[in-house]
This record gives C-alpha cells, structure tokens and sequence, in this order.
C-alpha cells in the first residue's frame, strides 16, 4: 500500500469495503457463521455497493460493513462503535 498513490489507495480501501459489504448474512453460511442468514433485496445491495464506490463509507471501519444486509445497517454498526463508552 506504501508504494501506490492517493488514488490508488483510495481504490484499494473502497474495493476492500465493497468485498466486506458483499459478505452478507447469506443462509447457506448461517451454520459456520453462526449469524443468521437472510435475503436482502437487490436494490438495497445494488445502492449500498454505490455509497461504497461514490466514497461515502471512507471514514467508516471496514468491519462495519462485514456481515450486514444493508447500508443501513451498517451505519447502526458504525454509529455504535463510535458511540462512546459509559463509565460503569
């Protein structure tokens, strides 16, 4: 990564995202993942893979988008990892 420029890294970082993204909760996987599966429409997917591209998970962690059906969902994960931890 070093070695590529900006722009580079940046396709690099977005096609990263999108290869998380695309880890779904599919049902076949449910028994090794233990997660369960479950459909997601196409056209969710289809506009989560283009929020990925246009740039706007950059300041996200790419785990956000492991393992989640929609965009939206991922944000809920995003914004609960950065909420910010109340003292016990």
């Amino acid at each position: 990564m070093d070695e590529l420029s900006g722009g580079d890294r940046l396709v690099v970082t977005r096609a990263r995202r999108l290869q998380r993204f695309l880890a779904q909760p599919f049902l076949v996987t449910e028994a090794f993942t233990g997660t369960p599966g479950r459909t997601v429409p196409l056209a969710d997917t289809l506009a989560g893979c283009r929020a990925i591209l246009d740039g706007e998970t950059d300041d996200w962690a790419e785990s956000s988008l492991y393992m989640v059906g929609t965009l939206e969902e991922a944000r809920d994960k995003e914004a609960a990892a950065r909420k910010p931890v109340e003292a016990a």
